[in-house]
Formats: C-alpha cells, structure tokens, sequence
C-alpha cells in the first residue's frame, strides 16, 4: 500500500461546491454518498423499518462527520492515485473500527459506485484512501468540459444573490494612481468571478462631491486662474492649473460651484482612465451630494430610522449614533453642534439607500487608509437593522512600485503620486493588472517593473500569455474542420490509453470550477492568477511531451487537439476574469 507522504500536506484540496455539477464534484458526491452509507449502516443495516434498525441509524447520522470535513485532494505525486479522501479517518470514531479497515470498506463500496471509471484504489498510511481514475472516467470528464464551452466553471453559486461591488471611489479632487489602480482591478476583477460563479452583480463607484473639500478644491483652481500663490493646504498638481484653464469663468465663480465644476471634469477623466485600464462599465455613478437632497434626504432619513430605533442620543450639541451597542470602541458622530453632517452619516444614508435597492450583499473596497473604519460602519449597518455580514468591507493595501531592486523614482507630473496612466506607459495594461491581482488584496505589493515588461518565462504574466498564443497558433495550424472533428472523437469515439502528461493536464483542467468557488469563497482574484500559472506550466509539460499535430493514430492527436481546445479556453477565461488579454499571436 502507497504511504502519504510529507507533500500530502500541501496537495490540491478540492472544496465543496454546490455545482451545475462539474465531473470532479461528480466524483466527490460518490465518495459523500459511500461515506454517508458507511455512517448509517456500520455493521450491515438492522431490519428494514424497525424501531431499532431507526433508532441506531438516528444515532449513526448524528455523529457522523460533516460533509464539509470530508476532503477529495488531489497528491502532488502521481504514485498516490489521482484523488485521496480522508473520509475513512473522520468516520472510525463513529463506526467503532480502525480507520484502514474503515478505508477498505469505504474504498470498495466506491469500486461498487463508480464501476469501471475507478481503476483501483489503496489504503494509505492511518487511513487516507487514494483512487486512481480510470482513463475513461478522465476522457469522459474532458467531454463533458468541451461540451460546456464557454460555461464550464459557471452558475455554481449555490444561493444566488443580488451583489453590489462598490470600490475605487476614488476622490474626484485628484487623477487616478496606483493605489487606486489596484482598487480598480481588484473590485472589477472581483465582480467578474462573481457574476460567472452565477450571482447578479451591480457596480457602483460613489463620487465624494459634497462638503468642505468640494470647497477647497474650488479655491484652489480658482486661486491659481487668478494667477496667485496656493495656500500650504491648497491642493497641488498640474491637473488643478489644468482645470483652471478648462472653466472659463474659474476666476469669478463661487468656489463652492467651481468645485463642483471641477469635480465633473475630474470625475469624466477617471471614467476615461478606467475605460484605458479595461474596467467594465459602472451601472451607475452615485453622488454624494444626492444624499442631501430631497425632503427627507436620504441622509435624514436614515437619522430618522436610527432615532426610532432608539440607537442615536444627543450630547453637547451635537447628534451621536451608539456604535458601542455593535461592537465598536466608542459612540460616533453623525451631526456636530454645528448642524454640519459628518461622513459617516452620509456614508450610513449611502448604504441604507443600497440596502432599499434591494441588494442582498454589499462588498465595499476600500483603500488602506480605511482600517479604522470598519468597525463604525459594521456598527451603523446593524442599527439600521440590517445583517452586519451582508456588509463585506474589504481593504486594499499599498503598491511599491520597484526598479532594480530600488523603489522606482518616476515622474510625478500629477503631484506626489504616481497616475494610473504613468503606470500603463510604463508596463501595459495586461502587465499593470496582473502584477496588481497577483498578490492578495490585504497584503502590500512590490511591482517589479523591469520584469513586469520582460519576454520571457520569467514574467509570469507573458508565460500565460505566450501559452496561450501558442496553443491558438497550433489550432489555426490544424484549422477548424479538423479541431471540430477532433472535438467530435473525443465526444463520441473509444480513445487510447492516456500518457502521464494527458492526464496531469485534464486533472488541472478539471480543477478550474473548484478553483473559481474558492477565488469567489475568499474573494481572491489571486488564485485565479496562481491557477491560471499552474494551467500554463502543465499546458508547457505536456506539449514537450506529447506531439500533438501529426500524432498517430489520428484519434491520438483528436485526444490532444481537443486538450489544446480546453486549455485554450480556460486560460482564456481566467484572463478575462483578470481582465487581461489572451492573445493568438506573440
């Protein structure tokens, strides 16, 4: 019997999803099935339809182990099978046996479920059972990938809800940088996985264009159209002396009106910097000043609701909402003893007015100054009555961006930051997106901007990409009645054996659907970019072993024509999730 080894610890898990049924959730509902059969009848089921026989069968369901607990990972090393599952080592406290007999048990009633498509399977070390798939249930598993398309992977979620992704926001009262660049691909990125997984989801970016900064932005541009010296705490940059020249009445207007001008030029040049960088469309812009208008306002309006709820008090003058009933350090702040509004109380209106859109989740992306404000707004989430984690509140941290191994000096024409648009010169689009998703969205970033632009295998990035060129390259080589009847044979015709390479490559292949239900799970693009690498890199392997045009017998080359086909279209799809490009020619 094969014995686990250390790299057992370190193998692909494959998650619970609750699948538009994929072939691999397909295997682990077999190994679910016999485990469960395991559990409820331990040493054969007493008689049928007996006090007894219900009774014990109760007992057993009750401390049987969770589904969820019961893995089906894929080992590192093919000498222990395709698939191992712990099942066997969760179910021995129930049944009262020794885990490897327990793994006997289960192992042959898995032979009896899947028939020919397991090969065999062995009892490994305490009791992990490994299965070693049959090349037809492998075969089959690749039909039924072609035969999905461009859906294979999608529709899985198993509760579908209406999302709202709000993120970038980024202040109109200065261009795009790279802080918000990754923001920017981080929520795009995010809601693309959601909407493929099968969720209905709405973007939103929520424009600050109210309050006292509006005014500052508007003295600032109106400040330099009259020709004179900003104040310390003006804002600086050309963009201001640009804008001053754009309005033609900046010299004379109110600054509070200028600043709103100012802000609709701003907002109109992020739109077109998001555009550049390949961010799908907003379904709407939402304004903040539109929180203050009306009667009630939204804003008063959610002051009402909170004041009904008895959650806000008065003390000093000014309005406080009891934050410290949710979990929060101290009370907060909704109107000064001024009468002036805070932002937190417009940002409460804001997420009030989403929850009456009917959006069953709410996924902010915030930048990394935001830490300190997530607790409040959990806080004011549930005074309002709403589910606090239906609000997802996430944080992007910093990007450094690095040249041989320094941090990169680049010009800063827009004040002290570097642009969004600085940064796609510098490396591209494609480059710039992924070097900014491939890394979790809670820890720093250090772009590496000489191997961002770098040809080689080196740069991850061109290593997807050239894998991808390559494999369109090959089916134009073959044209497209010869894929289409390759596609066909493995459909409908009896293949040969496969070779090791075949197989690792449909095995990575049949990970994507779980993978994506992972990224969506730990709202992660990361994985997708760490999955779509892995792809690559066993797409590579098998090309160098295996000839794929002029292989013979002519069904042999079919099998891996309509490998290329599947490959193809699922580094494809994990680029798109990504929004990068999947090029044919490199």
């Amino acid at each position: 019997m094969s014995q686990p080894t250390s790299d057992d610890a370190n193998s692909a898990a494959v998650p619970s999803v609750s699948a538009s049924a994929s072939p691999l959730e397909g295997l682990r509902q077999a190994v679910l099935a016999a485990a469960e059969d395991l559990a409820l009848a331990p040493g054969g089921a007493p008689g049928a339809g007996s006090a007894e026989g219900d009774g014990q069968r109760e007992d057993a369901k009750a401390h049987a182990p969770s589904r969820a607990a019961i893995t089906l990972e894929r080992p590192k090393r093919a000498a222990f099978g395709d698939y191992s599952t712990n099942a066997a080592l969760l179910l021995a406290p129930t049944l009262g046996a020794p885990p490897r007999e327990i793994a006997e048990r289960l192992g042959s009633a898995l032979q009896a479920r899947l028939a020919s498509s397991l090969e065999r399977f062995e009892v490994a070390g305490p009791g992990f059972v490994n299965l070693f798939m049959a090349d037809s249930w492998l075969t089959g598993a690749l039909a039924e990938m072609l035969e999905a398309g461009e859906g294979y992977g999608g529709g899985q979620a198993p509760a579908p809800e209406r999302v709202l992704v709000e993120f970038v926001s980024a202040n109109p009262t200065g261009p795009m940088h790279v802080g918000h660049a990754r923001n920017a691909a981080y929520g795009d990125a995010l809601a693309r996985m959601l909407d493929l997984y099968g969720h209905d989801v709405q973007r939103e970016f929520y424009v600050n264009d109210a309050g006292s900064q509006v005014r500052k932005f508007g003295e600032s541009v109106q400040t330099l159209a009259r020709g004179e010296q900003l104040p310390e705490d003006g804002y600086k940059g050309d963009y201001v002396a640009e804008l001053a020249a754009r309005l033609p009445d900046a010299a004379t207007m109110d600054a509070a009106a200028l600043g709103q001008a100012a802000v609709k030029l701003m907002v109109e040049g992020i739109e077109v910097s998001l555009a550049g960088f390949r961010v799908e469309g907003f379904d709407r812009w939402f304004f903040e000043s539109a929180l203050h208008q009306g009667d009630p306002s939204p804003v008063a309006h959610s002051l009402a609701i909170l004041a009904e709820q008895g959650h806000t008090y008065e003390h000093e003058g000014a309005l406080w909402l009891r934050t410290t009933d949710f979990g929060d350090d101290k009370d907060r702040v909704l109107v000064r003893s001024n009468g002036e509004h805070t932002y937190f109380a417009s940002d409460i209106a804001y997420h009030q007015d989403k929850r009456e859109r009917g959006f069953q989740r709410q996924i902010d992306v915030w930048g990394a100054d935001h830490h300190g404000y997530v607790l409040r707004m959990k806080a004011a989430y549930e005074a309002l009555g709403g589910d606090p984690d239906e609000l997802e509140l996430l944080i992007m941290q910093l990007v450094h961006l690095m040249r041989s191994g320094e941090r990169a000096q680049m010009s800063k024409r827009a004040g002290q930051f570097v642009s969004l648009e600085e940064l796609v010169s510098e490396i591209g689009v494609d480059a710039a997106r992924w070097y900014l998703l491939a890394r979790s969205h809670d820890t720093t970033v250090d772009l590496d901007l000489d191997l961002a632009r770098e040809q080689s295998n080196e740069n991850p990035v061109y290593y997807v990409q050239y894998a991808h060129a390559r494999i369109a390259s090959m089916l134009a080589r073959a044209g497209g009645e010869r894929v289409s009847a390759a596609i066909a044979a493995v459909l409908e015709e009896e293949l040969d054996p496969l070779e090791p390479a075949e197989r690792a490559l449909i095995e990575r292949l049949l990970d994507f659907p779980a993978e994506l239900a992972e990224a969506v799970d730990r709202r992660a693009p990361h994985r997708i970019a760490a999955y779509a690498l892995d792809l690559a890199q066993g797409f590579t392997a098998f090309y160098r072993d295996c000839r794929v045009l002029g292989a013979e017998p002519e069904r042999v080359e079919s099998l891996r024509i309509a490998l290329c086909v599947a490959s193809a279209r699922t580094i494809a799809r994990c680029l798109e999730l990504l929004g990068v490009s999947a090029p044919e020619h490199m």
